[in-house]
């Protein structure tokens, strides 16, 4: 009995495997628009798809970052300059995408533009601090869907929604998780609004990779900058050693869990773009599928107890 289930899950697993390598025809006729592409992810799904022939609308938000992917690309890849926290700068560029694509539609939208910081725990930060990230992570995937639906309406295409495996469990205080968590849920809404239309809705949501998310250099100065502004109070609260302990302990555990090799979500997204029959959710990562989505399933007391673990308590904590 046991092998006639090891038999079956193989045949499963073979069959998902060919299924899973159709791709969709006719690529260099689709338009693809990108955004967050100056750097990272985002930079190098610009990248490879203008390498498989499609027609790249990429978004960036620095003219740098316009400038060096130009260098790189072929004339067949577009530029623009997107800022998603800013509802006009939206509206001009799906208007340039309108008139590039015209009746044959828009293929697919990857929203992939997003921040990191300001990040720490919950009393160190401002309601301005929450505003901030949200417009760009939550606000901005929203806003900058609904300008395109109209033209994915027309290619019957898809949807690639950027989220995270913080989306599925919140280690960390501010907005980030909080933001990656309404990117899960707008996403499959969507999936189910938009699927009478034969538009697929697909998410992504990575582990730890080294981009700017985990730079090191970039946490640490966020966190500097939101310790010299919290009052005297809250500074004695968590103690005047809190964030020197904090930052080592962060460093060793980025250099541990992030994985340099940023191709293996691109990967997933390009399949979600390409596929016939693309996956409804991708996880990227080891550390995503053997730890952070089975700590998500888990019961609350026991996620809270493992993630307590590696916790530094504050100097006047109480439990």
């Amino acid at each position: 009995m046991f092998l006639y289930l090891i038999g079956l899950v193989a045949l499963f697993a073979l069959y998902r495997w060919y299924r899973e390598t159709k791709r969709v025809p006719n690529i260099s006729d689709k338009y693809v628009y990108i955004t967050g592409c100056d750097s990272g992810f985002g930079n190098l799904l610009a990248k490879r798809l203008d390498e498989l022939g499609y027609h790249v609308i990429a978004a960036c938000f620095t003219e740098k970052g316009e400038d060096d992917l130009k260098k790189c690309s072929s004339k067949k890849l577009t530029t623009i300059h997107v800022d998603v926290a800013k509802s006009e700068s939206i509206q001009k560029a799906a208007a340039f995408i309108k008139s590039k694509v015209g009746e044959a539609g828009l293929w697919g939208l990857v929203n992939n533009a997003g921040l990191s910081v300001p990040a720490g725990p919950c009393d160190w930060l401002t309601i301005q601090d929450y505003k901030q990230m949200l417009d760009v992570n939550l606000m901005g995937v929203i806003e900058v869907t609904l300008s395109v639906i109209p033209l994915i309406k027309k290619s019957q295409g898809r949807i690639v929604n950027v989220a995270s495996v913080f989306g599925r469990i919140s280690p960390v205080g501010g907005a980030y998780c909080i933001s990656k968590y309404a990117v899960e849920a707008f996403n499959d809404s969507l999936r189910r609004n938009l699927r009478d239309f034969g538009i697929k809705v697909l998410c992504i949501e990575p582990g730890f990779f080294k981009t700017t998310v985990t730079n090191t250099e970039v946490i640490e100065k966020n966190l500097h900058n939101l310790w010299d502004k919290l009052p005297q109070e809250v500074r004695d609260d968590y103690g005047s050693d809190y964030v020197e302990k904090v930052l080592k302990l962060m460093k060793e555990q980025m250099d541990k869990l992030s994985d340099p090799d940023l191709m293996k979500v691109v990967s997933c997204m390009e399949h979600a773009l390409s596929a016939v029959y693309p996956r409804t959710r991708y996880s990227p990562g080891w550390d995503a599928k053997l730890f952070w989505l089975p700590l998500s399933y888990m019961p609350t007391l026991i996620a809270d107890y493992v993630l307590a673990r590696d916790h530094f308590k504050p100097a006047k904590a109480v439990v």
